[in-house]
């Protein structure tokens, strides 16, 4: 899915992957490297219950170009994966190298998410030593490299009342250790988040952000259940909410920020093709719209890949990718003073690169 051809691509590439970037929406279960994973798969073939060569992983991990585009498929990649959480080690190996991916592409803040019940689901590990694990990971990450990281626990839709209260609890204890959000994921076709709202109300009393996954292949209606009665800050992808004027009205009186995944959503079917994305479209009607990964390791791709891609596919200029992640900054579950600081760092670094843009004649 990647542009790789054409020097001009190439020197956008190249000043895009020096752009200082805020990735708010990454799930850490579509954040693992190919190559770990067959290193796992190459030891543990028994309990992976994988017949397989360790080679023939990577399409029925990564996304193809030709495979069609469907939901349904994509979310089935997590059920393969779940069976990789195969120890401590595992896992905090996979949530360091997350972080350090996403550092190596100069993303300078990063908002990891992850559902515990999945890492611990394979191997019968409990929820709070997955949580740990994970948080040992990426702290080991933050202090290597250059880059900010706060975590948000994710619930799914359908599941058990007893395992999402659980979940929220966890995100409540583990604040001082960087967690900041609870998010909603899942099928949101086929299975409601009724269940779930008392445990989100819940949460955001105790102080928490939320995210909820609302409108990326479901109707807008999604999106205004997810604002008013969920009570989410944020919604991922959104993309639905071109098809809905009140939806549309709604976001902007509340400005409320849209985590966009375009690579993930015409992998997921909820669009034709860059040219058909209305982020271009909520970018113009003064929606908060944000560029962010989804599931790097499924679809292939980099948050510089993204933002080229809102250039060459969608059309969009230097200065729309600039105000874009200015949103990404606003829309960061931080503090008034760490986003506040956060912008005043990424807007040196962008003065330190922008000869290079006025050289490849940025607008």
């Amino acid at each position: 899915m990647r542009l790789r051809r054409g020097p001009v691509a190439q020197a956008w590439r190249s000043l895009l992957h020096r752009l200082p970037k805020v990735d708010l929406h990454r799930h850490l279960e579509g954040s693992l490297r190919l190559s770990t994973l067959m290193e796992i798969a190459r030891r543990h073939p028994i309990r992976l219950g994988l017949d397989l060569e360790a080679a023939e992983l990577e399409p029925l991990i990564r996304f193809t170009v030709s495979e069609p585009a469907d939901f349904h498929r994509f979310l089935s990649r997590f059920q393969l994966l779940r069976r990789f959480y195969t120890s401590e080690e595992a896992i905090r190996r996979m949530a360091y190298e997350a972080v350090v991916d996403a550092a190596l592409d100069h993303v300078r803040y990063l908002e990891l998410r992850f559902n515990p019940a999945a890492l611990a689901q394979a191997q019968g590990f409990h929820l709070e030593e997955v949580v740990e694990w994970v948080l040992e990971g990426v702290e080991l990450a933050r202090q290597e490299f250059d880059i900010q990281v706060r975590m948000i626990l994710t619930i799914l839709r359908g599941e058990d009342p007893e395992i999402a209260w659980r979940i929220a609890r966890l995100a409540v204890a583990y604040r001082s250790r960087g967690v900041v959000a609870l998010d909603l994921a899942g099928d949101e076709l086929h299975k409601s988040a009724g269940d779930l709202v008392p445990v989100f109300r819940w949460a955001r009393e105790q102080g928490l952000f939320l995210t909820v996954h609302a409108g990326e292949v479901g109707p807008p209606a999604n999106i205004r259940h997810a604002i008013l009665v969920m009570g989410a800050h944020r919604i991922g992808h959104g993309i639905q909410a071109i098809h809905d004027v009140e939806v549309l009205r709604l976001l902007h009186e509340r400005n409320i920020p849209l985590e966009i995944c375009p690579t993930s959503n015409l992998q997921t079917g909820a669009v034709a093709g860059f040219h058909h994305h209305p982020l271009p479209d909520l970018y113009r009607l003064g929606l908060k719209v944000t560029l962010n990964t989804d599931d790097p390791s499924i679809s292939d791709t980099t948050l510089t890949d993204e933002y080229l891609f809102a250039m060459a596919g969608m059309g969009l200029q230097w200065k729309d990718l600039l105000r874009i992640l200015e949103n990404a900054v606003e829309a960061a579950f931080l503090s008034l003073e760490e986003r506040q600081a956060l912008a005043q760092r990424l807007r040196r670094e962008i003065r330190s690169i922008e000869p290079s843009w006025r050289l490849e004649g940025g607008t």
